[in-house]
């Protein structure tokens, strides 16, 4: 037995030919993202000065918005994940910012990825999933913007 094994590990041809070619996929059509996530609908919306609305977005179906707030130079809130218990892995939040007329000025974000090492591996039950977000106007847009959409392009659980 253990010569088997030798001869295996001594011989690439005995072990089912290149393993290198054996990992190669082709993906025909398949094109990778050239840009950040977008939601298309922040360039239709008009929010009232002073307020901040949901924009449509991939993922509505599995969250919910609590506690939205704009002021302060900033658009704030939280995500409450309605879709699934497991670990939140990847979340996004894209802020759309307007001005008086209800013209979309400028965007920022909120980027969420799982920090392995703040996880409690003893923890039982459901994982918390609501998370708070805040993001801040632009600084060249922080005498235009007094109004506020974000929707969710990214959500990945478990």
């Amino acid at each position: 037995m253990l010569l088997a094994a030798v001869w295996l590990l001594l011989d690439p041809e005995a072990g089912g030919g290149d393993p290198q070619a054996a990992v190669q996929t082709s993906l025909p059509g398949l094109e990778p993202a050239t840009a950040e996530p977008s939601l298309p609908g922040l360039a239709t919306l008009a929010p009232d000065p002073g307020t901040v609305v949901q924009a449509a977005g991939p993922f509505d179906d599995r969250f919910r918005f609590e506690r939205l707030r704009f002021g302060d130079g900033q658009v704030s809130g939280a995500v409450a994940v309605t879709s699934d218990v497991s670990e939140l892995l990847e979340l996004e939040v894209l802020a759309g910012f307007y001005d008086r007329d209800g013209s979309l000025v400028g965007t920022g974000r909120y980027v969420h990825h799982l920090d392995e090492a703040t996880t409690d591996p003893g923890h039982e039950g459901a994982p918390a999933e609501t998370h708070p977000f805040t993001v801040a106007v632009p600084d060249e847009l922080a005498d235009r913007a007094v109004a506020a959409a974000v929707g969710v392009p990214v959500l990945v659980n478990e």
